[in-house]
């Protein structure tokens, strides 16, 4: 029996085993060629095989959908996007410090879009005088203190020379103008501005007598009101702007033309609308924006109000026009576009006059306007020193001498004193936003190509009215502590 058993295993193993022993003596057995061995040791026709590998791959499919569920799909790319985020922007080695920020939003809660520059004075006071901010779409930093700012724009001006093109103003200079343009454009639009306004009497006697005559034009203005309150915000307005009219379009504007008016009301609107929140969400997220109602939607159109306005002082200004004879800036800039007539790489082209001419407004009316309106405020705020400044300027000019630079040395007080409402009013905290061209360091950071805005905030700190100097060059001015009155230099 133990014989029989053990032969019949053998004789299974013979049998299951495919070719382990000899079958009736034929010596050793292959597979037929359309027979293959499956994972089990079975023999199955390869057709077979074939037929059943799309129903097994489907099977595993319908396994993984299953096992995966739409939630659970929309689960991981969350998680993915999260992760490509983070490695996007996380800080490179040696970074500049700055508040955590937040996937996809960055540093956008931290952030009071109001009133951005007492958000960066809480950084400062943190993180030191360079901080790093991140949005959704580029990434910052921010500078301030006037040791660094030299270093990053005169040492090292070279890799921040350039504007970087954020969204709005892609959309609204494209690259045209004095402000926003790079590279050769920029080049040759300041140096033919430069020579022009001074050619227009930018610096000499003959501005001066301009600015004389218009402040008269302001005073019979604010007589008119009778000493009744008033706000000065559009006379004075009217009297800044019409100094830039007659250099750019050769002539002033009475405060009654409503062509004027409509100029200077687009001029203030398209100023307050660059600093709203619906302009910073576009910057942040143009692709969305550009399809929702808002500020942002207003601005576009007040510039192209403005271009229009301008484009059709151009049209009157052909109508007359003597290539022989320059009679303002716009005359001047059509002689240099008849010059490179033909030259294809010439940036002199009507499109850059517009922005051009623009620009000279936006940049001597707003800002000059705004700190006569700080001086007024001011004045008003510390009556002790309006009287000691009314007292220099009675003493040297006396009731009848018209003011000018040539009295600037006789009047070390009120000097200091215009000096310290441009410091106190602080009218642009944040500078024109400049881009980092390649590779650098900056106070031991590395800054990478990368950074599209480096800002240099003037002054982030809160001050009491006080002589503290902060521009450059020698210039003597008076510090005010309290009652006491001290001489210093400016830095």
């Amino acid at each position: 029996m133990g014989r029989k058993e053990g032969g019949g295993q053998r004789r299974c193993e013979l049998g299951m085993g495919g070719g382990a022993g000899k079958v009736g003596g034929a010596g050793s057995w292959k597979p037929r060629p359309q027979t293959r061995l499956d994972h089990l040791g079975l023999r199955s026709p390869k057709s077979w095989r074939l037929a059943a590998m799309p129903l097994a791959l489907g099977a595993l499919a319908e396994a993984v959908w299953t096992a995966f569920r739409p939630s659970t799909i929309l689960l991981g790319a969350v998680a993915f996007l999260f992760f490509a985020d983070f490695l996007k922007k996380r800080r490179p080695k040696n970074y500049p410090p700055g508040p955590p920020r937040l996937p996809f939003i960055g540093n956008l809660f931290h952030l009071d879009l109001d009133k951005g520059h007492l958000s960066l004075q809480r950084f400062v006071k943190k993180y030191g005088n360079i901080i790093s901010l991140d949005s959704s779409v580029f990434s910052s930093v921010v500078i301030t203190g006037l040791p660094l700012i030299k270093e990053a724009f005169v040492h090292q001006d070279q890799h921040f020379a350039n504007r970087p093109m954020i969204p709005i103003q892609e959309r609204v200079f494209k690259k045209n103008g004095l402000i926003m343009s790079n590279g050769q454009v920029w080049k040759e639009q300041r140096r033919f501005a430069l020579t022009t306004l001074r050619n227009f009497g930018l610096g000499k006697k003959s501005l001066e007598e301009r600015i004389q005559e218009e402040a008269q034009y302001l005073i019979q203005a604010i007589g008119e009101e009778n000493g009744q309150p008033f706000n000065p915000h559009f006379k004075i307005n009217n009297a800044v702007s019409n100094i830039i009219c007659s250099i750019t379009f050769g002539k002033r504007f009475d405060y009654q033309d409503d062509q004027f008016q409509e100029l200077l009301r687009l001029l203030d609107e398209v100023t307050c609308q660059h600093t709203s929140v619906q302009v910073q969400l576009y910057n942040m997220f143009p692709r969305i924006m550009k399809f929702l109602p808002g500020p942002h939607q207003t601005l576009f159109s007040n510039w192209e109000k403005l271009q229009i306005f301008v484009a059709c002082v151009i049209e009157n200004h052909k109508r007359d026009w003597n290539p022989a004879e320059a009679r303002d800036f716009i005359d001047a800039y059509l002689q240099e576009i008849e010059k490179h007539k033909g030259n294809a790489t010439s940036s002199f082209q009507e499109e850059n006059l517009i922005f051009t001419t623009l620009d000279l407004f936006f940049a001597g009316t707003e800002t000059t306007s705004t700190t006569l309106r700080w001086s007024l405020l001011y004045m008003a705020l510390y009556p002790e020193i309006q009287e000691k400044v009314q007292a220099e300027i009675d003493r040297v000019l006396g009731q009848s001498q018209q003011p000018s630079t040539a009295a600037r040395e006789s009047m070390p007080y009120t000097n200091a004193v215009i000096h310290e409402v441009q410091r106190m009013g602080n009218i642009i905290p944040l500078n024109v936003p400049r881009e980092v061209a390649e590779d650098t360091t900056l106070a031991g950071y590395h800054l990478p190509k990368v950074i599209r805005d480096l800002l240099a905030a003037s002054d982030l700190q809160v001050y009491t009215f006080k002589m503290v100097g902060i521009s450059t060059g020698k210039v003597t001015c008076i510090r005010v502590l309290g009652n006491h009155l001290h001489r210093e230099r400016y830095i």
